[in-house]
């Protein structure tokens, strides 16, 4: 056999043991008459000893030919070490090796194997690899093994069955766009890569398996950024025969349990916050509840004096940032700045900062006096020795930006700590939205979202106005997951494709399977998708995906390591039906 025990397993109480080790040569340390060697593997570290005097000369000499991630095998026994090392599990002996086998040789690696590496992202997803073999990246993957075990085993516990769906599909207008692929044996035609198993799970509950999951590969050809991938998994749910309030309880149950089993986080409250609350309070539908600065609203105190900048604006709104008044005015001129960067967008900020002494200095003296600079404290919570930042202009674009300035001084002041949790449901969100190019609705979550049942009317008078029976948990400023009661009636979910500017004959091409479903007993069902990337991220206290995932795609949607995307030749696309139109 190649090992007897591994490289984390060995302890004192084996001392005098004869043992076989394999694994990667970590470093080596050469004083002449004696060679240390660390060796790696997944479990850990153990110490090699090669003594001139008590190992025979061949292996010696082997020894100090052992480069950096050699694969070798030893076969030794396990000793006191003298010098004892507490930073390993088996820091308190060594192995002094009698045979040493080298499996394999290696180049020297482009960046060190160590917890703190020399390797840039670059050169790290090129030979990803050897960055798996780092304890970060490792430590990583197996805590994301950890989530999908916990939640399989939650979730079965609780009746639910998993089931495997089709990644060849049909592709569809609604959504991102799909990644398509070509049909070697129907010329002309596409399956798409699924961007949910949406449909399809609501047919296992025409089918009556009322408590389905999937642990599931999604695809979305879509803009990447730190938390996005091309490709990305879910965990996806469905249920029959519930109402929002059973699958908000289930799920509730099953983030209770991750963060309790994985974190030893207890979890005192799960509140609920409707769209409409956290785009006023926060600014955005996935507000991070960790810390306050909280939104205030300062229309009615702030457009009665002669400032034309409030006075036009549609909305004037503020936050506190605890402890900032003491910023100079070379930091706030900063933010300034910060504010008014292509990203944010906003054209300039006021400011006032609240002093110890209980008076209040802004930037708009000349137009407010200290009355009216007290209402906007009292407006936006401030306390002695906070600076309240204002933001002002079209209530959509003001919001989005005062919500990243809220989230960046959060970052700045370290009130957003990874081992802090806390969960949210936003619930009631906007059914419809309007597209002001294309002058139609789209869907705000997806056309099979059921509207809330006493705004059912208001779809042939004003659709805008109907509230989505949909739901989303938030996880420290992050959406973690959505869904929704979906649509079970034919009629009503033909009234939705019409609303979404389908005609007949497109809703029956593209999701006539679907309606005839309906025709045979569709019980009510509802259900929700985790993003199971980002929920492993953000329980594992980072906010990028990348480092849980195993072989992950750079910002262009690239695998540098395989070089993929690449073109393929001549004959293969002739064999697809496909002739490529390529520019000079």
């Amino acid at each position: 056999m190649y090992r007897t025990h591994t490289c984390g397993e060995l302890r004192a109480a084996n001392a005098g043991q004869v043992v076989t080790l394999a694994g990667w040569v970590q470093k080596t340390r050469d004083k002449g008459f004696m060679v240390w060697v660390d060796l790696r593997d997944r479990y850990g570290i153990t110490q090699l000893i090669f003594d001139e005097q008590r190992s025979s000369q061949a292996v010696f000499s082997q020894a100090k030919d052992l480069g950096r991630e050699y694969v070798v095998q030893v076969i030794g026994t396990v000793i006191e070490r003298e010098s004892k090392n507490n930073n390993i599990a088996t820091g308190d002996i060594e192995i002094l090796v009698s045979e040493l086998t080298v499996l394999n040789t290696s180049m020297v690696p482009p960046f060190t194997i160590e917890d703190d590496t020399d390797g840039g992202e670059d050169i790290r997803m090129k030979y990803r690899y050897l960055d798996i073999r780092r304890n970060p990246v490792r430590n990583s993957l197996m805590f994301r093994h950890q989530v999908g075990m916990e939640v399989r085993n939650y979730l079965s516990r609780d009746g639910f069955i998993e089931v495997e769906t089709p990644y060849l599909i049909k592709s569809t207008p609604e959504g991102a766009r799909d990644f398509v692929v070509p049909s070697r044996m129907n010329e002309g035609q596409f399956y798409a890569l699924p961007q949910s198993p949406q449909t399809f799970k609501q047919l296992l509950m025409v089918g009556g398996m009322d408590k389905y999951f999937q642990i599931v590969k999604c695809f979305r050809d879509e803009d990447l950024r730190a938390d996005r991938q091309p490709e990305f998994t879910q965990i996806d749910c469905e249920m029959a025969f519930v109402e929002q309030e059973d699958i908000l309880n289930t799920f509730e149950g099953l983030t209770r349990h991750l963060l309790k089993t994985l974190k030893g986080v207890e979890v005192a409250e799960f509140p609920r916050m409707t769209y409409e609350d956290a785009m006023r309070r926060y600014g955005n539908d996935k507000p991070d509840i960790r810390f306050g600065m909280e939104f205030g609203e300062l229309n009615e105190v702030s457009q009665h004096k002669d400032f034309p900048v409030f006075n036009s604006a549609e909305l004037v709104v503020g936050i506190a940032v605890p402890g900032a008044a003491e910023y100079t005015r070379k930091e706030i001129d900063a933010l300034i700045d910060w504010v008014k960067r292509p990203q944010i967008g906003a054209l300039g900020m006021v400011y006032v900062k609240y002093n110890s002494d209980g008076t209040l200095k802004s930037s708009v003296d000349k137009f407010y006096d200290q009355e009216d600079l007290a209402k906007w404290a009292t407006a936006t919570g401030a306390k002695p020795g906070d600076l309240i930042c204002v933001l002002s202009g079209t209530k959509n674009k003001v919001r989005n930006q005062l919500s990243a300035l809220r989230m960046e001084m959060a970052e700045r002041l370290g009130l957003r700590k990874p081992d802090e949790f806390a969960p949210l449901w936003v619930v009631d969100f906007p059914l419809l939205e309007w597209d002001e190019e294309n002058a139609r609705y789209h869907a705000m979550h997806h056309p099979f979202t059921s509207p809330k049942p006493e705004d059912i009317e208001l779809l042939k008078t004003d659709p805008g106005a109907v509230r989505a029976n949909a739901y989303d948990m938030v996880l420290n400023g992050n959406e973690i997951g959505g869904g929704s009661i979906r649509i079970h009636d034919k009629e009503l979910q033909s009234n939705m494709f019409s609303l979404l500017g389908f005609t007949e004959e497109q809703a029956e091409a593209q999701f006539g399977f679907l309606m005839n479903a309906f025709q045979y007993g569709a019980p009510p069902h509802g259900g929700l998708a985790f993003g199971f990337d980002r929920l492993v991220a953000i329980l594992g206290g980072q906010e990028t995906i990348r480092d849980f995932i195993a072989f992950p795609k750079n910002n262009s949607g690239r695998d540098v390591m395989i070089d993929a995307p690449a073109a393929i030749d001549k004959e293969q696309l002739e064999e697809l039906h496909i002739q490529l139109n390529m520019k000079a």
